[in-house]
């Protein structure tokens, strides 16, 4: 796929791996809209790359996500990539019962229903485009889970499988279907549960996932697993067994 000349858009793009895709696009020639939920983030990501058009909506929210598509294809007519990037991570224990879910953001909601519905507007309008794709970032988590953050693995699991279909259905379109799976971050994304957990690595540089995404997609590789996530990918289908107990020990 050809990396400038594009118009782009990414979800959770004021911070972290968003903020870095933004980065590299941007420098690779294309013109690059990002939103998220808050303002703040949003004005200092404009203030580091002058060049991005910003919109704040919260795209959990079924409505968040209709207005988002219609401010776009009003706005920056010519969208041809969609970065489904969004994501929160939480810890949760279900033996706590309904209280313990509900005092958390909904991550289905946000890591998955958004990738999905999003997709499912923007992809008339990417058919039309000579060459368009769409950029779902997963996780090595959605091949084999940590326990405590049963509802994130469990979407990006979810979201990996979507992307599997998705490039089945859209392989006779001009819509290409990436999937970027990245290992442990150091972002906002999982600062909070490391801290917990008493953990000091604190991951890759985001940095480094975003030039590994312009590389992928620029050699048309579909499905990238960047660092560590690789070793989990294969263990997946290897020994599962054996890498879920280490890691859940």
């Amino acid at each position: 796929m050809n990396t400038n000349g594009n118009t782009v858009l990414i979800t959770g793009g004021g911070t972290g791996i968003g903020l870095c895709l933004a980065e590299e696009f941007v420098k690779s020639g294309n013109d690059v809209i990002i939103c998220g939920r808050r303002e703040e983030k949003l004005r200092e990501a404009k203030e580091k790359l002058p060049q991005i058009s910003t919109k704040v909506c919260d795209i959990s929210k079924a409505k968040g996500r209709e207005e988002l598509f219609d401010w776009v294809v009003s706005e920056h007519k010519e969208i041809n990539v969609l970065v489904n990037n969004a994501g929160v991570q939480r810890m949760i224990d279900f033996k706590k019962g309904i209280t313990e879910l509900a005092r958390h953001e909904n991550e289905v909601d946000i890591n998955l229903a958004s990738a999905i519905q999003l997709s499912a507007y923007f992809i008339p309008t990417l058919m039309r485009r000579k060459e368009s794709a769409i950029v779902n970032v997963t996780s090595g988590l959605a091949f084999i889970p940590l326990a405590i953050m049963p509802v994130y693995c469990a979407t990006k699991a979810a979201l990996h499988s979507f992307s599997v279909s998705l490039r089945h259905q859209l392989k006779n379109t001009t819509v290409k279907v990436f999937e970027i799976i990245p290992p442990t971050v150091d972002t906002e994304l999982d600062r909070g549960t490391r801290a917990e957990r008493n953990m000091t690595y604190r991951g890759i540089p985001p940095a480094e996932v975003a030039i590994a995404t312009m590389k992928a997609l620029a050699e048309d590789t579909y499905e990238l697993a960047v660092g560590q996530a690789m070793g989990l990918m294969e263990a997946s289908r290897t020994n599962f067994t054996e890498q879920f107990g280490r890691m859940n020990h």
